[in-house]
């Protein structure tokens, strides 16, 4: 008799919701760029000062920046690794390995964080020394001079060159090999440019094209070619996450998507909702970035009406525009935190240094 009365106890608890304010809030993760003095992996105290400061505000996730520009901060063959050579020299031991080490130690897991077709302003890029501009993807302007191909002051690599993916599923493969101890890895950049939005002009990839659609006349109003331009991301994508899961099959894989969706699909031919949708990555981080709190929360409610499960979205947040605006990093936050996302993701860790008080407010202990 006891038994049951115990066993019904236990069923009608079974029914009961706990209030909204009781609900778990969103655990933190934290982007960590090499845009600082001293870089975040340059010496020992700057690596403990990263895993004592994210230990501090209880994130769970750090995604470290290994790879910017054509340039590696680990060994590579087919980027510029002169980063990973300055620290590893001042170190005396591999900088990757020595905070995987240091922030398992605190129970905090390490994803490395690549900005792929992003060359940056970097004019003597390796892939650009191998192959040319020919690899920059393109509009329809006369180019006179390599400064022609900047879009928003930096190089765009051409996501339908067969050269451009093979050379990123190379330095991606380097990576996954050299460090056993990552636990998931984030493509960035992985999209066309979405300012003024009409490239992919490149001779190699127009070649391919016309030779796939027997298309001869392309123009920017051209739905195919627009398809086109959105198969090439979406195969790019998949060739890494390919590689990735042969080597690892156990490693979490996200990608960036951009916002508002309108953005992400016309302009930068980017559709992430089919990526995690299908389960062609684990998770996509949202570039949610906007100083306004209103039009934070409406992007991350057209986000929840793209996907079948929210968990497998991260939200950004975007610390580097707020740096002088605490309230609305806090208003923000909030947002954020109860949104039922996977994470929510602060964009980036300099700017946690820049301004304390960013710090004192991911503290809070706020009941959501």
């Amino acid at each position: 008799m006891k038994k049951r009365i115990i066993f019904c106890v236990l069923c009608v608890l079974s029914f009961i919701q706990l209030p909204a304010h009781c609900q778990e809030a969103s655990p933190i993760s934290i982007l960590v760029a090499q845009l600082q003095e001293p870089g975040p992996l340059s010496t020992r105290d700057e690596i403990s000062k990263l895993v004592d400061l994210s230990g501090k505000v209880e994130a769970r996730i750090l995604f470290v920046q290994v790879y910017r520009a054509n340039k590696a901060w680990f060994y590579s063959r087919f980027a510029d690794s002169k980063p990973y050579t300055a620290c590893l020299d001042k170190l005396r031991e591999d900088p990757l390995n020595l905070l995987i080490k240091q922030a398992h130690s605190k129970g905090i897991k390490v994803y490395a964080w690549l900005n792929l077709l992003s060359l940056s302003d970097n004019k003597s890029a390796f892939i650009l020394q191998k192959y040319g501009v020919d690899v920059l993807t393109r509009n329809l302007k006369e180019k006179k001079s390599l400064d022609d191909y900047k879009i928003d002051d930096q190089f765009f690599l051409e996501p339908g060159d067969t050269r451009v993916r093979q050379e990123l599923c190379s330095i991606t493969q380097e990576l996954i090999s050299a460090y056993p101890g990552l636990d998931g890895i984030l493509f960035d950049y992985i999209r066309y440019p979405d300012k003024d939005p009409d490239y992919g002009y490149t001779k190699t990839n127009i070649e391919r094209f016309k030779k796939a659609t027997g298309v001869k006349d392309i123009s920017k109003s051209l739905s195919i070619w627009n398809d086109w331009k959105r198969t090439q991301v979406d195969e790019l994508l998949t060739l890494l996450v390919n590689k990735v899961r042969s080597m690892r099959p156990d490693m979490r894989i996200g990608s960036t998507g951009c916002v508002p969706f309108v953005r992400a699909y016309y302009e930068a031919y980017q559709n992430w909702p089919v990526w995690v949708n299908e389960g062609r990555v684990d998770f996509v981080l949202l570039m949610s970035y906007p100083k306004d709190a209103a039009e934070f929360n409406k992007n991350i409610q057209e986000a929840k009406e793209k996907v079948r499960d929210f968990k497998n979205v991260y939200i950004g947040l975007p610390a580097y525009k707020l740096v002088h605006a605490a309230k609305v990093f806090r208003d923000e936050l909030q947002i954020a935190r109860s949104a039922g996302a996977g994470s929510y993701t602060v964009f980036h860790y300099n700017s946690l240094l820049e301004n304390p008080s960013l710090v004192n407010i991911l503290e809070e202990k706020t009941a959501y």
